[in-house]
């Protein structure tokens, strides 16, 4: 058996079982044994139900009466049972778990492990884990849990798993960085643990395993990268201190240093690769210009892609008066540009120096003359296709310059596996003049008291402000207030003030025109959800109140404060919280600091590595065990890696390595 084949081959898996797994990402015997138990249920030493107390407890008995029925609440089930052993009997209930009612039979013994509490006036074993007591390992009381797909639930799993344990022998080594036979053995007491110590050392290797993969497929890509051939940009100088003379600004620290290495890249002949990562309001937008100015000045084309008309416009505003001085003729295409067919000639003529727009700039139909320098703001809002439609639009047999800008700070230790030997740039500096924006957690109760004022008096100001919602609608089921209630709230208690709302139900185009209207300055507060764009630039609002902020991450919460503070007003986030719960140290990191970086680093710590790398790439990195927080253990990956590649035979020998790397290949490279 192959771990390649289908997963069909494997005992007691029939075609219709396949085919749900099939559908679930489970479709060869090696996804099969990849489908990790997500935890372990402990049913060591059971007690008897005579001697139990409240709390946590483990039994082992056989149960009756096994009946479903609805709840006064709505949308809830609730199953209830006796639970017997010799010693007595005890009440068991599940809500919403219908299955139970098939799954369990009198005949059969079973092992519980759940709450004992006080409910309804009496005790009960309160939404109990359960597992037949002959699929136990009674050495070691660990039974694994698994997530349940479509029909198939972690008892189908268990005893899949069973019929297969034959099939872990022929598991073979990965790479040769690891004692042989280590793979097949963590493998399977991933599945069959027999102590707790042998699941930590198996998810080890496991975690090791996917580190190294990542790390490898980043090593490739840069070698990949330097096969390319880029026409070299040389460094004007004289010209580039004239442009910055000109400016009405000076540029901070970290804006000179990331420009330097960005024209230090440019004068190469293989293609720069660079992502520059930023803080919001940092300055990304000017250091990109000043790229673009390095590169037309030597007789080039130059195109920005934004993910958004409104970014678009709002980049083709403001990069338009910074070049028209120097006679730069810059342009703007998106899906609503007028007299597309002719600016796309003069794009192909070469009479246009820079081009920025949304996806328009992706078509077959937009051609550029000489094009040596792409710019992708925002770009894990793009695909892999998507990108290198763009990459392949340069001469033939070149590759263009790519520079890459993120508002998403990375944290280093995700820098160093993700994006490998990437180049990066980083602003760590606010432009002079920019205030710090006061962070401030408010119970919900107090609105009204505290926050009400703070309105006002922007109000009277003549400044701007955003409130977020989670919901777009209100849903009797939860307490949480919707994007529309808020809105007519707001409109009840400032009838004075303009207010719209937004969401990601509007059509783009009516999207666009809110948003414009509140740039103009036309809508006083703007209530949304977290539709609202990243980068767009609105120096006027001072304020925004972020609802049921608990509910979101912290790395979301940084970017939705980022709406406020980007004028030189001093400005406000109010994280708004329900309950009498005290708040999370999620909340109370972003009260104390408003550094991306840190944060940033906070937050890879507290929630792991995918939630920040979603909003960095387009597809999930999909780590199963690895954290990216585990240093040591990525240091041990890195040093193995560069032992790997010195020997190039190991390339072909171990084709299963190589095959498995091309998806992290696909999602860690920008070119």
């Amino acid at each position: 058996m192959n771990l390649d084949d289908g997963v069909e081959v494997l005992k007691g898996i029939g075609p219709k079982t396949a085919e749900i797994l099939r559908k679930h990402g489970i479709k060869t015997v090696k996804d099969f044994l990849y489908n990790l138990p997500r935890d372990y249920e402990n049913y060591e030493a059971p007690t008897s139900i005579a001697e139990m107390r409240p709390g946590k407890v483990v039994i082992r008995g056989k149960i009756e009466e096994v009946k479903t029925r609805p709840s006064r609440k709505r949308n809830l089930t609730v199953t209830e049972g006796i639970i017997r052993d010799k010693s007595g009997a005890v009440k068991v209930v599940w809500f919403n778990q219908r299955y139970r009612e098939k799954q369990l039979s009198p005949e059969k013994e079973y092992c519980f492990s759940g709450n004992f509490e006080f409910r309804n006036g009496r005790y009960s074993l309160v939404s109990p884990s359960c597992a037949e007591a002959t699929d136990v390992n009674l050495r070691s009381g660990l039974n694994p849990i698994y997530v349940a797909h479509g029909a198939l639930k972690s008892n189908d799993f268990r005893r899949f798993m069973n019929n297969s344990r034959a099939i872990f022998n022929s598991v073979p080594d990965l790479f040769p960085m690891i004692k042989s036979g280590t793979r097949k053995s963590a493998l399977f007491l991933a599945h069959f643990p027999n102590s707790e110590k042998s699941i930590k050392e198996a998810r080890k290797y496991l975690a090791y395993e996917e580190l190294f993969e990542l790390i490898l497929a980043s090593k490739l890509n840069r070698r990949e990268n330097e096969k390319l051939k880029a026409v070299p940009i040389p460094f004007n100088l004289e010209k580039v201190k004239e442009f910055l003379e000109k400016l009405p600004f000076t540029l901070t620290g970290a804006q000179k240093r990331a420009a330097w290495e960005i024209f230090q890249n440019m004068e190469r002949d293989v293609p720069m690769n660079r992502l520059l990562q930023g803080d919001v309001g940092s300055g990304k937008t000017m250091v990109a210009a000043l790229a673009s100015y390095g590169a037309i000045l030597a007789g080039h084309q130059v195109t920005l892609l934004a993910p958004t008309a409104i970014l678009a416009s709002q980049h083709y505003e403001g990069i338009s008066k910074l070049l028209a001085s120097f006679g730069i003729k810059v342009a703007l295409l998106t899906g609503a540009t007028k007299k597309k067919a002719e600016l796309k000639t003069k794009i192909r003529n070469g009479e246009i120096d820079m081009v920025i727009g949304t996806h328009a700039l992706l078509t077959d139909d937009t051609e550029f003359k000489d094009l040596a320098l792409v710019v992708i703001d925002e770009q894990h809002r793009f695909g892999v296709e998507q990108r290198q439609k763009l990459v392949l639009k340069s001469p033939p047999g070149l590759a263009p310059h790519l520079l890459a800008m993120t508002a998403t700070p990375i944290p280093r230790s995700l820098q160093l596996t993700v994006f490998g030997d990437l180049d990066v740039s980083i602003l760590n500096e606010l432009p002079r003049g920019r205030q710090p924006i006061t962070t401030t957690i408010l119970k919900e109760i107090e609105i009204r008291e505290k926050l009400y004022p703070k309105i006002q008096a922007t109000l009277g100001a003549k400044n701007q402000i955003y409130w977020i919602c989670k919901a777009i609608d209100d849903d009797p089921r939860t307490e949480t207030t919707s994007v529309k209630s808020r809105w007519m709230k707001l409109k009840n208690d400032f009838p004075k003030a303009k207010i719209e709302f937004l969401h990601g139900r509007m059509k783009p185009a009516e999207k666009d025109e809110i948003m414009e209207r509140f740039s103009r300055g036309e809508t006083q507060i703007l209530v949304s959800t977290t539709v609202v764009e990243v980068g767009v630039d609105v120096p006027n609002a001072t304020l925004i109140a972020i609802e049921n902020a608990e509910s979101y991450g912290l790395a979301q919460i940084h970017q939705l404060r980022g709406r406020v503070g980007r004028g030189t007003v001093a400005s406000e986030c109010y994280l708004l919280t329900a309950g009498e719960i005290s708040p999370s140290r999620r909340l109370r990191e972003l009260e104390k600091s408003s550094d991306g970086f840190y944060l940033a680093e906070v937050d890879l710590k507290l929630r792991g590595p995918g939630e920040i790398y979603g909003v960095l790439q387009h597809g999930a990195l999909d780590l199963r065990i690895a954290s990216l927080s585990d240093t040591e253990l990525i240091h041990r990956a890195q040093k193995d890696v560069e032992r790997f590649l010195k020997e190039p035979e190991n390339m072909l020998k171990y084709r299963e390595l190589m095959e498995g790397i091309t998806k992290y290949q696909q999602i860690t490279t920008l070119n």
